[in-house]
């Protein structure tokens, strides 16, 4: 596949959830579903870690029909946890061990990019590991004083090289980097 894309909303603060795992605070106008639209259409996998996987499959199943909601439903969907012991949303599969491994060899085939939403501890690990290569960071303009950080647990020094930038009109920034 193409490259490990870390998709996720950010407050000013850094937080990409609330103290209470709220997100009541982004911003999604017509300008934000445009960004998940193109992004999905480049997309052949969805990365997910196991709270942002069972929050994602409660709702999209029964979501409104769209173009966000068939992509999120038929899209395949790699869900890295240890403690599930089945995935059952459409096209859903549970990796247990060597997320490492897993995702070098998904890299290795020939297709689109893949993405992770949330799943801050899925992405900072494959970040450690050095196996993201786009961070988009779509800055919200809040600050929410406390929550949960946008990647934890970060132990070295990682630089970026920023590619892109989109302001949109409700003041949402969307910051591309890939590793310098």
């Amino acid at each position: 596949m193409g490259k490990v894309i870390v998709s996720n909303v950010a407050s000013l603060d850094g937080f990409f959830e609330g103290s209470n795992k709220e997100l009541d605070w982004v911003v999604t106008d017509e300008e934000f579903f445009e960004y998940a639209r193109g992004l999905l259409r480049g997309t052949d996998a969805l990365l997910f870690g196991r709270a942002t996987y069972q929050h994602m499959a409660n709702y999209w199943p029964s979501a409104p029909a769209d173009e966000i909601a068939d992509k999120m439903n038929n899209l395949p969907k790699i869900v890295f946890s240890k403690t599930l012991k089945k995935v059952d949303w459409n096209n859903s599969r549970l990796v247990s061990d060597d997320i490492q491994e897993e995702v070098s060899q998904l890299k290795k085939q020939a297709g689109k990019d893949m993405v992770i939403f949330g799943s801050s501890r899925l992405a900072s690990f494959l970040m450690q590991v050095g196996l993201v290569d786009e961070y988009r960071v779509i800055l919200q303009p809040v600050l929410l004083g406390s929550g949960s950080p946008l990647f934890k647990g970060i132990t070295e020094r990682n630089h970026l090289k920023l590619v892109s930038t989109k302001v949109f009109g409700s003041g949402v920034v969307l910051l591309s980097y890939e590793r310098a």
